[in-house]
């Protein structure tokens, strides 16, 4: 006999639901039958069975990826081969989110990022470049961690001022001055992947080559600066629990 549920789980469930279409409709208008581009994908929050399910509902997604061997990819090849949902195909370009060359101008109706804007060391210059291959009413789609649930936890917030002087700089994926702070601060027992904290300090140094480090730390407040600062008109922005902090704004 099938053991009965606990208590409160279907108003859980009916609750999740409620909010996941509650918000998808916003998303939805803008994606489907769309063509789009993904940085750092495939993402589970994007598939059919996600939170977030534009994959089934897009025309054709294309896949950006800074190397041919990551971490969370494995090895991956540049061609019409992104496998982003089931049988569908987009093309594969391997290149550094930063520096999107080679693809047009304003070539698509959307970019989404889930879980990498946090690993970029310039993240102004990144979504300058990502709104470049936006088309004018386009959209972008951010999702990032939100520290209060992840390895993060201790770190402080990165101000939109630090990001700026990134920029300014014209600081490159080779930079490493967050190493010391992530080192001090970095919760390895939420962090089992990275091994001790040697192990880590390995991992970390090596950090153009695996790109693995989280840069930066984001919230609502900074992300919203980031948006304004480009003109983006805000759509929505919703904390997806435990994990996701969302934001989508639409190029004017």
């Amino acid at each position: 006999m099938r053991a009965n549920k606990p208590e409160g789980y279907l108003s859980r469930k009916l609750n999740k639901l409620s909010r996941k279409y509650y918000y998808f409709p916003k998303v939805k208008r803008f994606m489907a039958g769309k063509s789009g581009l993904e940085i750092g994908g495939p993402s589970q929050i994007f598939s059919r069975k996600g939170y977030l399910p534009v994959y089934p509902i897009a025309d054709t997604v294309d896949g950006c990826n800074f190397s041919n061997n990551t971490v969370w990819e494995n090895v991956i090849t540049e061609g019409p081969n992104y496998h982003y949902e089931d049988k569908m195909l987009g093309y594969q370009y391997i290149k550094d989110a930063t520096a999107l060359e080679g693809i047009d101008s304003e070539k698509y109706d959307f970019v989404l990022s889930s879980h990498s804007l946090e690993h970029i060391a310039n993240p102004i210059k990144a979504v300058k470049e990502w709104l470049r291959v936006l088309k004018k009413g386009g959209v972008l789609l951010l999702i990032v961690p939100d520290k209060n649930y992840t390895f993060d936890h201790k770190r402080p917030f990165t101000t939109f001022e630090h990001l700026m002087d990134d920029y300014n700089k014209g600081t490159t994926e080779h930079d490493l001055t967050h190493l010391e702070e992530i080192l001090s601060l970095h919760d390895l027992s939420l962090d089992l992947p990275a091994g001790n904290i040697d192990q880590f300090k390995s991992r970390s140094q090596d950090n153009y080559i695996n790109r693995c480090l989280h840069q930066h730390v984001f919230d609502f407040t900074l992300l919203e600066q980031v948006f304004n600062h480009f003109k983006l008109k805000i759509i929505f922005r919703k904390a997806s629990r435990p994990l996701n902090l969302i934001i989508m704004g639409q190029k004017q």
